[in-house]
């Protein structure tokens, strides 16, 4: 699998589009809010002549949702995401208003994804693992043979997700990292929401929250 990275929006959150050599490909957390940002995702799929197959949030805070109408409708992708975001999904409205950000409003959540359940396309999978804590239910997805981890806003190089916000919780959080992260391998690669990649062996040895 190749994994390619945006960073777009004012909060500077990381988009992912994930492709094998079938081209098919997954595109996870669209944060591009405007015409640019979303102009070089879908330039990007274009020229590469990649399939897009799934559109998933790992979780639904603002910054991770201004792009799923645009993905949405563009390649015809029903919302993938955990069951219970849908109340966070749903107040990205006021979260926009609060924020003075241009929102094109999202679809809702059409197909609902939970622990252990299995992500495909073309030859490639990607395993669910549950990681609240953030949010009251992010999802981050694992293939532990590649060594390839989407953290969402769990994991970050050096430090780890806000738990401020509703349905945050810190205990959570950590919980949920060390039992479901911190058993991967240490060369597995954390791509994360926001900030630079790092590895889960980085973290271990100096994450300061550990």
């Amino acid at each position: 699998m190749t994994v390619q990275s945006f960073t777009f929006n004012d909060f500077q959150e990381n988009t992912y589009i994930i492709y094998d050599d079938t081209k098919d490909c997954i595109i996870i957390d669209p944060g591009c809010g405007n015409h640019h940002e979303q102009n070089q995702l879908s330039c990007f799929i274009e020229l590469r002549g990649l399939k897009p197959k799934h559109l998933i949030n790992t979780h639904c805070h603002i910054d991770h949702i201004l792009g799923n109408k645009y993905v949405s409708d563009l390649y015809q992708l029903k919302l993938t995401s955990h069951k219970k975001e849908i109340p966070v999904l749903q107040f990205g409205i006021q979260t926009a208003l609060m924020y003075q950000i241009n929102y094109d409003i999202s679809p809702d959540i059409e197909i609902f994804i939970d622990e252990e359940d299995i992500i495909y396309f073309g030859q490639s999978t990607l395993k669910v693992l549950f990681t609240p804590g953030h949010s009251p239910a992010s999802i981050s997805l694992v293939n532990e043979s590649e060594k390839i981890l989407i953290a969402g806003d769990v994991l970050f190089k050096g430090s780890i997700g806000r738990t401020d916000l509703p349905g945050g919780n810190f205990e959570t959080l950590t919980r949920v990292i060390k039992s479901k992260f911190f058993t991967l391998h240490d060369d597995t690669i954390v791509y994360s929401g926001h900030g630079e990649q790092t590895t889960i062996g980085i973290e271990k040895r100096t994450n300061p929250f550990f």
